[in-house]
């Protein structure tokens, strides 16, 4: 196995199966303290990897420019069209995480329904689909690959909150919840791997796939997250967001300055 394989199959471990552990470690008893802050911090986060990272490296790649701007449109439509289709879904919302929200007591029973395999099939899915990004940042550079790995482990860690909850209101034990959740946490590390070996042949389409990684941070970013932070709110939970908001902007300039001057 090679280094860069073995990395992308540790980076994959910790955004898709990590994640669900510690998510279902903090779904119950800290989730209204924490799910909102996650949110912000994950916003900034995606946005800082894909604006200060992965787009800069696509473009000074000395590709096309015209070619990057149509891929990272057409990316923003394919992940449109895959979330309208609830195969790439970002679900942080759940009963009491909020205290203004007004959902009445067993929403998110009523909202889970059935609908517990499905929750699934979409979070693998959209689990193999980081796995591809993550090997796609890792082919392209190492660092690109940690910042990478580290952006979608923010991400899923609210959004496996949501899954926990949704699969424990659809009738799961918590034991069978958690088993399945990291079973649909494995399709990141399948993805991975299929995308180093799908992708290896092909590293000069790398800044095109950087810039369809980037459409996928950027548009859970904008479409998913930053809506949930546009409620009204007291000035100091307005402070919170946009601090946390900051804090994962700045963490990953820094991370990217650190691995740049470290390499």
């Amino acid at each position: 196995m090679s280094m860069t394989l073995l990395w992308i199959v540790l980076a994959t471990l910790l955004g898709g199966v990590l994640s669900v552990v510690i998510a279902a470690g903090v779904a119950l008893s800290m989730l209204p303290l924490i799910v909102r802050h996650l949110v912000s911090l994950s916003t900034g986060v995606l946005l800082g990897t894909a604006l200060l990272h992965m787009l800069p490296e696509a473009f000074e790649s000395g590709a096309d420019t015209h070619a990057l701007f149509l891929t990272l449109l057409l990316g923003l439509l394919f992940f449109f069209l895959l979330e309208k289709a609830e195969l790439y879904r970002h679900s942080h919302h759940h009963e009491g995480d909020d205290p203004h929200h007004h959902h009445h007591h067993g929403f998110d029973a009523d909202q889970a329904g059935r609908g517990g395999w499905s929750v699934l099939l979409g979070d693998g899915i959209h689990n193999f689909c980081d796995g591809l990004l993550i090997a796609a940042a890792f082919l392209a550079d190492p660092r690109l690959g940690v910042a990478t790995a580290v952006a979608v482990a923010a991400h899923e860690i609210p959004q496996e909150v949501g899954d926990y909850i949704v699969l424990l209101n659809a009738g799961f034990a918590r034991g069978r919840a958690l088993l399945y959740n990291v079973l649909s946490g494995l399709g990141a590390v399948a993805g991975g791997v299929v995308g180093y070996f799908l992708i290896l042949p092909f590293r000069s389409l790398m800044p095109y796939l950087l810039v369809l990684a980037a459409s996928s941070f950027v548009y859970v970013a904008v479409a998913d997250l930053i809506p949930q932070l546009q409620r009204r709110l007291n000035w100091r939970e307005t402070l919170a967001q946009v601090l946390w908001l900051g804090f994962g902007l700045g963490f990953i300039a820094l991370l990217v300055e650190w691995l740049h001057r470290s390499h």
